[in-house]
């Protein structure tokens, strides 16, 4: 899946808050490259392993797991010749211990979560390894018996080492008179006495430097020199010694490569399954049912990374709808909602236990899309309304049957007809390629248009209208409302403002009607219209086109026309209700041999047959004697057209005929 898309939802942060719980680097590497799966067994496989690792997480015992701490770099040079360090070693036995102890600890466990303790089996226990390492080392160091050639090197370096230091103490004695401290110390490995500066020459021997001050110089006395040289020879037998040694354990070490590979494989695997598990258990996750029928239920959801601050969503996709349309005022929670639909989804086909209730069922995608902020950037000279542009274009390059697609304030950031329109032909071709889409959105044509078309399905956000708070519920079956004026006024906009504001809106409601629906014989969404100015003094009435959709008396529906055997006669001009669109228009021709007669709805010419419609208003209602009938009848081009014409005309007579 995009990955762009996928930070859009946050699943990042999931994934950083599921490595704090990881105690190794081969864990949290696994939990880095973690990502959403796409086969449907699979996932359910994984789920099923996540929750019986939650079953023993819950019984309160700590998981045995070993840090690997030390071993990354040992590892990464297997079969290179180089020979592993003490520290590196003692790392080892420490692997191997932990490796037994958890081996042992899944095994009492067998019976409660077969199928995770069924690894443990697989776990190489490498007791001679262990018993051969356990014997050499000891506290940072090889042990004397670690080879009889080590044991006797040591022996005789411990008994040279105590000759010298008597010898030392007989030159301490000679020469304390020019001494600076009455010590015996040490400078690279060499044995020296502190001497003045001024009383250098008193003392014979090396010098292996002096102080910071520069008033004491480190001497090697001379008749120590031929001691300490056959102590240096002792020393470096022994140091090839340990060298020869440790390659021997290291050699011991890469003949068992394979069964420690393997080892640090199924460790790693459960240092991220039981991460996977403690991460659960602090969200609450349970595991949910997935299916491969685009079906989405989620019950008593909550947004994994707020937490106790989330309100339980419901939520159902892909039943009788495929696509959701959210609406509700700004706060209310419709991008929350968006975004947990999104990252439960995520999270359940990457193997994530998810915080739900009982009976939630997630569907398997190939690709969650998402369209989600403005994502304005100036580097790039990107407006809102381009970055919805263009993040709408790469979703409809992947978008399918097998897409989840979450988009976040349909028709922002242009002008609300020409939004409104390329929104509702965004969600009609995502519709037609078969992907679940959810959208919000503040316009009513949208909310209209998925009120109207099949397939679609309107939901709100809820919200006190008394205290003017977001409840954070999803109400689905409704269209919401933004509460813009409340909202404003408890803000401390005038009371004037808000009154001549509702007075605005209502004008434009009823006078703009539907501005968008969808068309009976295509799907097709109708071009958007502005709203109408108010109607001056001595204008001719209303040609009816831009009247508000909902009759004003009840039309007959299809049903009962059908039940009666009546065909109701029509004239040229009559208002008539459209069944299939829930909106009225007018008769332009009657109905031909076969029935289909063309309507006139919001300038736009239809072919209906006469059974999708029922007589609304008979033309004598509707329009005076001298009205000119064909100028409401005719189209849109011709209408622009006379106007040029006119406008010509006028310019023309402007300037033959000059004002004087």
């Amino acid at each position: 899946m995009n990955q762009q898309m996928l930070m859009k939802l946050e699943f990042d942060k999931v994934k950083q808050r599921l490595a704090t719980y990881a105690m190794s680097y081969l864990g949290r590497r696994q939990i880095d490259a973690l990502a959403p799966m796409t086969n449907h067994r699979q996932i359910e496989a994984t789920l099923a392993q996540t929750a019986e690792a939650l079953t023993i997480v819950a019984t309160g015992s700590s998981v045995p797991l070993p840090a690997l701490e030390g071993l990354e770099m040992a590892l990464s040079n297997f079969g290179k010749g180089i020979v592993m360090t003490i520290a590196e070693l003692e790392a080892m036995l420490q692997f191997l211990r932990s490796t037994l102890q958890l081996k042992r600890y899944m095994q009492k466990r067998e019976d409660i979560a077969p199928s995770v303790c069924g690894l443990a089996r697989n776990l190489a226990e490498l007791t001679a390894v262990s018993d051969e390492l356990t014997r050499c080392l000891y506290l940072g160091r090889l042990n004397d018996c670690a080879s009889g050639a080590l044991a006797k090197l040591r022996k005789e370096r411990r008994t040279l080492e105590e000759r010298a230091k008597r010898k030392l103490d007989g030159a301490l004695s000679k020469y304390r008179t020019y001494l600076q401290d009455d010590i015996v110390t040490t400078r690279d490995g060499r044995y020296v006495l502190s001497v003045k500066k001024e009383h250098k020459r008193m003392v014979k021997g090396i010098v292996h430097g002096e102080s910071a001050s520069g008033q004491t110089l480190f001497v090697e006395p001379e008749e120590m020199r031929s001691m300490l040289g056959e102590l240096d020879v002792v020393r470096a037998e022994e140091e090839l010694e340990q060298i020869r040694v440790l390659g021997a354990l290291t050699a011991m070490i890469e003949v068992h490569g394979l069964e420690i590979w393997a080892n640090l494989e199924i460790v790693g695997h459960y240092d991220f399954l039981f991460s996977k598990a403690k991460y659960a258990r602090a969200i609450g996750g349970v595991i949910a049912a997935v299916n491969t029928e685009g079906r989405i239920v989620i019950k008593e959801g909550r947004h994994p990374l707020l937490e106790a601050r989330s309100q339980p969503l419901d939520f159902h996709l892909g039943t009788t709808y495929q696509t959701l349309v959210v609406t509700g005022p700004n706060t209310g929670g419709k991008t929350v909602c968006l975004k947990t639909v999104g990252l439960l989804t995520l999270m359940i086909q990457s193997g994530l236990l998810v915080p739900v209730g009982a009976g939630s069922d997630f569907a398997v995608f190939t690709d969650v899309l998402v369209d989600i902020g403005d994502g304005q950037s100036i580097e790039q000279s990107l407006s809102t309304f381009s970055s919805h542009v263009k993040s709408v274009i790469d979703i409809l390059k992947t978008a399918g049957a097998r897409s989840l697609v979450l988009l976040d304030e349909l028709a922002t950031g242009t002008d609300p007809g020409e939004g409104i329109g390329l929104s509702i032909a965004v969600l009609e071709e995502l519709h037609h390629r078969g992907a679940r889409v959810v959208a919000t959105t503040h316009f009513n044509e949208i909310k209209q248009f998925a009120a109207a078309t099949e397939g679609f399905e309107n939901a709100r956000m809820e919200f006190d209208a008394a205290t003017l708070q977001p409840l954070y519920r999803l109400c689905i079956g409704e269209a919401g409302h933004s509460y813009a004026f409340e909202i404003a006024a408890q803000l401390g906009v005038g009371e004037a403002i808000i009154r001549r504001s509702r007075e605005i809106a209502a004008m434009y409601e009823h006078r703009g009607g539907e501005r968008n629906t969808r068309c009976a014989c295509g799907g097709n969404s109708l071009a958007a219209e502005p709203p109408l100015r108010a109607k001056r003094q001595g204008e001719a009435p209303s040609s009816g086109l831009e009247a508000p959709c909902q009759p004003a008396t009840v039309p007959l529906d299809k049903e009962q026309s059908e039940a009666t055997g009546e065909r109701p006669t029509f004239q040229v001009g009559d208002r008539v209700w459209i069944h299939s669109l829930k909106r009225s228009g007018i008769v332009y021709s009657l109905p031909d041999s076969r029935g289909n007669m063309v309507l006139v709805v919001q300038r736009q010419k239809l072919t209906i047959n006469h059974k999708r419609v029922a007589p609304y208003l008979k033309r004598e209602d509707l329009y005076p004697d001298n009205y000119d009938l064909d100028i409401v009848l005719e189209s849109k081009d011709v209408r622009r057209k006379r106007k040029i014409m006119r406008r010509k005309h006028v310019e023309g007579l402007s300037i033959d005929h000059p004002k004087p």
